[in-house]
């Protein structure tokens, strides 16, 4: 009888890493010479540049916008960014001590029955009025939903939201009710275009997974951020700042990481999955730390952090691990006043342009995802009656 099952797929990579899952013309990623591309430009240049607000058209539509594309893209986009009252009273309901990424998935998930989105669009989806007003409602209305409740769990009234503000102007607006500097609203621009897209992540393969049953956007962004909520994929910032209270001082990094190395422990945000050497947008959230501390002055956490770089590239480097996206972005965003919890939350604030995209971009596609498996368990077994076990 036999007890075993031999592997008939010799391809079979854990997580589907290095595995095609499908094609897409959003973004691209060159691990080995540390690039990313939005549509063909380089992450950089858009940093430079580009305004979040024009990112979004360019992921969302495939070019950059003109000047007048772009207004009536804002003018859409901020007529959506206000909630219904009875959204606000559901949030009212939660916990006080519900993590915010737990109550922003809900709430995503209740919009979905406010706005019902049609079953089927038939062959001209993309052109459709429903995919703009979803994506319009999404991107709108998701920094809304994560300000009202971070100031609701701590019993002050949300605040609403300005049409005279960008998108990351208004998000800090929103939270503190002061409307920010010039640099702290662009500080967070930045930081939400390099967040907006890294092609096919966990969340963003949530996202096309549920995608292609066609289930609404709603529901797929609901998913995607459900992805994000684990602690692999985007609490990493706030475990590299445990890390750098954890060691308190730049004279004890050595130590610490020589334990670290000695018990063969990760180390929070070094490595990346794709990039073999620093992670593009690591360098752009450092460079808008030295930007940050002209206007609020240094932060201790950053020497730290600058040390762990610095002795790490003699040993983790040469492995090709590097300090990633989220290495410095915590010590932005704490610099910035913005409580821990949010930093995922954030993230979702500016992926949900690229979860869109994607979307967007398997609308045509009528094929649901159905990968394979690799049976280990036993085979050709019989059923025991109750009384014989």
């Amino acid at each position: 009888m036999s007890t075993e099952t031999t592997n008939p797929f010799p391809c079979y990579s854990p997580g589907l890493a290095g595995i095609p899952v499908a094609e897409s013309a959003i973004s691209r990623v060159d691990g080995q010479a540390g690039r990313l591309e939005y549509r063909g430009i380089d992450i950089e240049e858009i940093a430079h540049y580009s305004t979040f607000e024009e990112v979004m058209i360019l992921l969302l539509n495939g070019d950059l916008p003109d000047s007048t594309q772009l207004q009536l893209f804002n003018d859409g986009l901020r007529g959506h960014r206000r909630i219904k009252f009875r959204v606000r009273d559901i949030m009212k309901s939660f916990p006080e001590s519900a993590h915010p990424m737990d109550a922003l998935q809900a709430c995503i998930a209740v919009l979905g029955m406010f706005y019902p989105f049609p079953r089927d669009l038939g062959q001209d989806a993309l052109g459709s009025s429903d995919v703009e007003d979803a994506c319009f409602r999404l991107i709108g209305k998701l920094p809304t939903l994560v300000a009202a409740h971070a100031r609701m769990r701590l019993g002050d009234d949300p605040i609403a939201p300005r049409d005279d503000l960008s998108q990351a102007g208004n998000f800090l607006y929103m939270l503190s009710g002061n409307e920010p500097s010039p640099l702290m609203t662009r500080i967070m621009d930045v930081a939400l275009m390099v967040h907006a897209e890294h092609t096919i992540n966990a969340s963003t393969f949530s996202t096309m997974v549920t995608a292609s049953t066609q289930a609404d956007p709603y529901t797929c962004i609901s998913a995607a951020i459900g992805a994000l909520s684990g602690p692999l994929h985007g609490g990493a910032n706030e475990d590299v700042l445990k890390m750098l209270d954890e060691i308190g001082h730049v004279d004890r990094v050595e130590s610490y990481l020589q334990d670290k190395l000695e018990r063969h422990e990760k180390i929070p945000g070094l490595g990346h999955r794709i990039y073999k050497t620093k992670d593009p947008r690591a360098v752009l959230l450092q460079q808008l730390y030295h930007e940050l501390t002209q206007e609020i002055g240094e932060d201790p956490t950053y020497a730290i952090a600058s040390r762990i770089e610095e002795l790490s590239l003699g040993t983790l480097g040469a492995k090709g691990i590097c300090p990633n996206v989220d290495f410095y972005s915590g010590i932005v965003y704490r610099k910035m006043g913005i409580p821990t919890d949010l930093f995922t939350p954030i993230f979702a604030i500016a992926r949900v342009v690229g979860w869109l995209a994607h979307w967007k971009e398997s609308l045509n596609e009528s094929r649901i995802y159905r990968p394979m498996q690799i049976y280990v368990g036993k085979t050709d077994q019989h059923y025991t009656p109750l009384a014989e076990r």
